[in-house]
């Protein structure tokens, strides 16, 4: 959440809302109130600033459980954003914000956007019209709902997908972007999504995302809008000074919620689901508890001991909770519970290396895959990030090539500066005559090697021993047996790593629907790394050896 809240509209607009604008899906006449939640929501979202008057949020995403009410809610929005009082207009007596419409200014545009029309049409656009075509705005604005477009007195609302190629010149003053943990860059999600925001700063308007928890790997709208938010959170971008722009609203279930549990499940749901929750406590956020909503905790309780039902998936809808795909190595909860950055790997105890080399990228063909270089600390058994070299994005990456001459320095800086007793690397894609210089310069050095002859190179052919690697660095990392030092791409490509069947096991592969940005390198790296240490410790190899202080290589 925001620190100090500015001077805020949302209060006029609950207001308007609930006098011009009917309830969805009620048999008989009922206005649309909003819940003190959604309330909390509008006030951050119109906050305007008290220096000029201009509205603070630009982009906004919120995210909650399936039948949360995220729909009718931004539904309303929508409407608000076309016809009523959105922007400052001045200060009243008192001091407060007093607002104007859109069309003071401008003509105003909204646009009810989705991947596709199915999707709009079932999700938000259907509350729109009803909530329309039974309320009073329909007779007070002149306004007339049609099935795909709402004509208003001045401008328009109507419904935009992925295929629409019109919409880059689409002057939109408010888009609302579907459940974008489905915008993806196979389906268009990902272009429209830039070409909604790019709109939108044009002319000064706001996006807002309503997605469900995403899945992450997949490179979802949502995934970028949760990893940008969090990078504006860790000061990573230094000329950011304000992120007051961007409002970020997401809560899920507690992480140690139990599904097995009744008692914790349904509290779990109850916290997800907020002021919506038809639980007869009432919601769990607020003190005192609001009064019961509308989703039926209990009925969705039931749903999660439904074996035909995948838990991951349940966690997702439900309990609001970001997880991971059904094929996924590991998921996000695994990877945060082995996470220590307070390890220092010193210059003394024995470490293994990993690598996993890439080509570079091919004329005509997609993003390259990284090449990495990881550790892996035997005695801590922990591993951590050495060098990641990855294309870069835009023009710069054109015929990209992994930096041959730093990888060989980064290698001989480990050697170096470590006391490392064993060394797995893949030698395809172009790198065996390094591998083979490594072997030639390091062999004497090595404690641990894969063959006398061959001490470095990891044989793929040999589909056993890589199987067996995988298996085992799993089976380390659910049980707690090893820890990471929780650097990005390191973290990413684990999060990336989809399990690739084989008939003895399984091997690691990108997700199938983003061959391109999901690299998964790191993870091949780590299992040589990891492979190594183990047999290190089966041959008994645990000495440390009298060192300076330690260094880090990144």
């Amino acid at each position: 959440m925001d620190g100090d809240h500015f001077p805020s509209l949302g209060y006029h607009v609950a207001d308007q809302m609930r006098e011009y604008l009917a309830a969805p899906d009620n048999t008989d006449f009922t206005p649309f109130e909003v819940t003190r939640e959604q309330l909390e929501f509008l006030v951050r979202f119109y906050e305007v600033d008290p220096h000029d008057g201009h509205r603070v949020k630009h982009r906004a995403v919120l995210s909650r459980s399936r039948g949360w009410g995220k729909s009718p809610f931004l539904a309303a929005i929508g409407i608000a954003e076309a016809l009523f009082e959105v922007n400052w207009a001045g200060w009243d007596a008192d001091g407060q914000p007093v607002g104007k419409p859109w069309s003071v200014d401008r003509t105003p545009l909204v646009l009810i956007t989705a991947v596709s029309e199915d999707q709009a049409r079932r999700n938000t656009w259907g509350p729109l019209l009803e909530m329309i075509r039974e309320g009073s705005v329909l007779d007070e604005f002149n306004v007339d709902p049609m099935d795909t477009f709402v004509a208003l007195p001045k401008g328009k609302i109507e419904m935009a997908t992925a295929a629409a190629r019109a919409i880059k010149g689409s002057r939109a003053v408010c888009a609302i972007m579907d459940q974008t943990e489905e915008w993806v860059r196979g389906n268009g999600g990902v272009r429209l999504a830039q070409t909604l925001r790019n709109n939108a700063t044009k002319i000064g308007g706001v996006t807002i995302e309503s997605p469900n928890a995403f899945t992450p790997g997949e490179k979802s709208v949502a995934e970028d809008s949760a990893r940008f938010w969090e990078n504006t959170q860790s000061g990573k971008y230094a000329n950011l000074k304000d992120v007051r722009s961007l409002l970020y609203d997401h809560r899920e279930a507690p992480a140690d919620t139990d599904i097995a549990d009744h008692e914790s499940l349904i509290r779990g749901l109850r916290i997800a689901y907020g002021d919506s929750s038809g639980h007869p406590g009432g919601c769990m956020i607020h003190n005192p508890p609001c009064a019961p909503g509308w989703a039926p905790i209990e009925r969705i309780a039931l749903d999660f001991y439904d074996t035909s039902n995948d838990p991951q998936t349940m966690r997702q809808d439900f309990l609001s909770q970001i997880t991971h795909a059904s094929n996924a190595y590991i998921s996000a909860p695994e990877w945060r519970a082995i996470l220590d950055t307070e390890k220092v790997v010193t210059k003394a105890e024995p470490i293994t290396l990993g690598f996993d080399g890439s080509e570079g990228r091919k004329v005509g063909m997609g993003i390259a895959d990284s090449t990495v270089l990881i550790g892996y600390s035997v005695t801590q058994k922990h591993l951590f990030q050495i060098g990641v070299w990855e294309q870069p994005d835009g023009p710069s990456g054109d015929n990209w090539r992994p930096p041959t001459l730093e990888v060989e320095a980064a290698v001989r800086e480990a050697f170096k500066n470590y006391n490392v007793i064993g060394f797995y690397a893949d030698p395809s894609a172009g790198w065996a005559g390094q591998v083979k210089t490594w072997e030639a310069e390091n062999f004497k050095k090595l404690k641990v090697k894969m063959t006398t002859d061959e001490p470095i190179k990891w044989r793929q052919k040999d589909i056993g021993r890589t199987v067996d690697a995988f298996a085992n660095m799993h089976s380390a990392i659910v049980n707690g047996e090893m820890t990471h030092d929780g650097s990005k791409a390191l973290t990413a490509h684990f999060l990336n790593a989809r399990r690739d069947p084989r008939r003895n096991g399984y091997v690691l592969m990108k997700p199938e629907n983003d061959q391109d940005y999901s690299k998964i390198d790191a993870t091949w790296g780590a299992a040589f790394a990891h492979a190594c240490g183990i047999d290190a410790l089966g041959k008994g190899i645990q000495n440390t050896k009298q060192k300076t202080a330690p260094r880090r290589l990144y």
